[in-house]
């Protein structure tokens, strides 16, 4: 006959289970937190990619929301996006394109291909600038105000419903 104590392991292993699914349901995974949000942004450290024009420190100081976007060739959530940013670019959001562990001759295939969203572009290949960022992978995006301040974060593509709930609000100015 089994002893009610030898079943405990299990029951402890599948309340253990069931809370991480619960907690993997329940969390949107773009809300990861930065917690320079409010802060000065760090440090515009990208090297020129290409012939395009290379942003710098004082693009994010201009008086104009915009967003810095981190972006791979390699990444295929990044190509989900990019029709995204190409919408957001012609609707006149300034979009500021850090290529992020890349090879600039794959990154600039991949802009050809897909067309080119960004107001100026740099790239970031030994990843020294999204280490200040605090980018943990791509594709994210800063939303930094006209002061230069990180407004947010956005971990992950920016998908139809994160344009709507997250980014157009901030765009228009609410949530600040």
């Amino acid at each position: 006959m089994a002893k009610p104590l030898m079943f405990l392991p299990l029951v402890v292993i599948a309340g253990f289970v069931g809370a991480a699914f619960i907690s993997m349901e329940t969390q949107d995974p773009n809300a990861m937190p930065t917690a320079l949000a409010g802060k000065e942004a760090p440090a515009v450290t990208a090297a020129a990619l290409g012939a395009n024009p290379t942003f710098e420190d004082a693009d994010l100081r201009d008086g104009t929301i915009k967003l810095v976007n981190y972006w791979a060739s390699w990444c295929a959530p990044c190509r989900v996006e990019h029709p995204n940013l190409i919408k957001l670019r012609d609707e006149g959001v300034t979009i500021l394109g850090v290529n992020w562990k890349d090879k600039p001759d794959q990154a600039l295939g991949f802009l050809d291909e897909l067309g080119n969203p960004f107001a100026k572009l740099g790239q970031d290949p030994a990843n020294k600038m999204g280490l200040d960022w605090g980018v943990a992978g791509v594709p994210e995006t800063f939303v930094v105000d006209g002061e230069g301040r990180i407004v947010t974060r956005i971990a992950g593509p920016l998908t139809d419903k994160v344009l709507e709930e997250q980014v157009a609000p901030l765009l228009a100015g609410e949530g600040e």
